[in-house]
């Protein structure tokens, strides 16, 4: 995410979309009753009576005032709808639309109050810092290598292979997949990789696991396996869309929302420094008792469709008054789902209360 301006105080910050992370965490951020404004397409009607009207998409800039948030996981897209409040005369005022926000949008949010993890969001996201996956693409006698980025992905490099030809198996064994092995095992040192994707047609990533077990058992647990049509660069945008590598981006933010579930759990568990549902929540809040407030992103969802977000809205503010964390914890993975199943909320404690 690229920001263009941002005073917090005022309660103002313009930015540029750049990944489908920074579209996760905008849903996040966003609310209703937030200003949201940017350039958008608007179907708008030309002409002077009934018979001669026709519909046109224009290019407006309009700012609404925000209603509801829609974003799935995985997606490409972040809608954004609402009541418009500052437009072109040709576009009613009170009238809805919704923004298509989308990698290269640019928008400017206003929000009455910034909670420090909303600001802690936004500086995540800016970083772009990289995020431990290293992408092999490859198939019977090519291979090419690519960093992930926050942003899209870096290309590292590719080479043809030694590779036997058709009826000459008999001769000395190919150095190819030994290569490849290699210059994986040197991207993994070299960039402290978490997560490799080994993306090929047919069964030549199978191949090549073979000889990974047997010279580098330590990366099996790393890898990923993906199939694909395409290969260099070509092939990365496909592999990027597969399912199996779309958990793998996934794991990512999940291992620390579920790192913090699990402590949670555990805390509970000894009927020590948590506690868990809306009511004790709240009173663990406004005695000032809370480190770590986990909700699920189900929970916010839940509260703003019941038109009652304004409930928890309130512990959030206390919450972040008495500088305590605030986490938002995804209901797509386990960590999540187990929350749920304590109502949503839970908060890790700085001291142990009594009620």
């Amino acid at each position: 995410m690229k920001v263009i301006f941002k005073n917090f105080k005022a309660g103002e910050l313009k930015v540029k979309i750049d990944s489908q992370d920074d579209l996760w965490s905008l849903s996040q951020i966003i609310e209703p009753t937030d200003m949201v404004s940017g350039k958008t397409l608007r179907k708008i009607k030309k002409g002077d009576s009934e018979a001669k009207t026709t519909i046109v998409k224009k290019p407006v800039t309009l700012s609404l005032e925000v209603e509801k948030i829609d974003f799935h996981p995985y997606s490409a897209n972040l809608r954004v709808s609402g009541i418009v409040k500052e437009g072109p005369e040709d576009v009613p005022h009170g009238s809805h639309h919704t923004f298509d926000v989308e990698e290269g949008t640019i928008i400017k949010i206003t929000k009455n109050h910034w909670y420090k993890y909303q600001i802690d969001k936004v500086e995540e996201a800016i970083k772009q810092k990289d995020i431990g996956i290293l992408i092999c693409i490859m198939d019977r006698e090519e291979a090419g290598f690519a960093l992930l980025k926050q942003y899209g992905y870096e290309w590292l490099s590719s080479f043809k292979g030694d590779v036997n030809k058709k009826g000459l198996e008999d001769k000395k064994e190919p150095t190819f997949y030994a290569d490849i092995s290699k210059q994986i095992d040197e991207y993994v040192k070299r960039y402290k990789i978490e997560q490799v994707i080994v993306a090929s047609p047919a069964f030549w990533k199978e191949d090549l696991m073979k000889v990974l077990k047997k010279k580098y058992s330590n990366l099996i647990k790393k890898i990923t396996l993906a199939t694909c049509c395409e290969t260099g660069r070509d092939g990365i945008t496909e592999v990027l869309k597969r399912d199996e590598v779309k958990t793998v981006l996934q794991q990512q933010r999940m291992a620390k929302e579920i790192e913090l579930v699990d402590r949670l759990l555990s805390e509970i568990s000894k009927d020590e420094l948590a506690v868990y549902g809306f009511a004790q929540v709240r009173m663990a809040a406004e005695t000032g008792a809370v480190d770590t407030l986990l909700v699920t992103d189900n929970l916010i969802k839940y509260y703003r469709q019941k038109n009652i977000f304004a409930e928890l809205d309130s512990v959030m503010k206390i919450v972040d008054k008495s500088k305590g964390k605030i986490v938002i914890v995804s209901s797509e993975h386990d960590g999540g789902k187990e929350l749920d199943g304590l109502g949503g909320i839970g908060a890790i404690l700085r001291y142990k209360i009594n009620y």
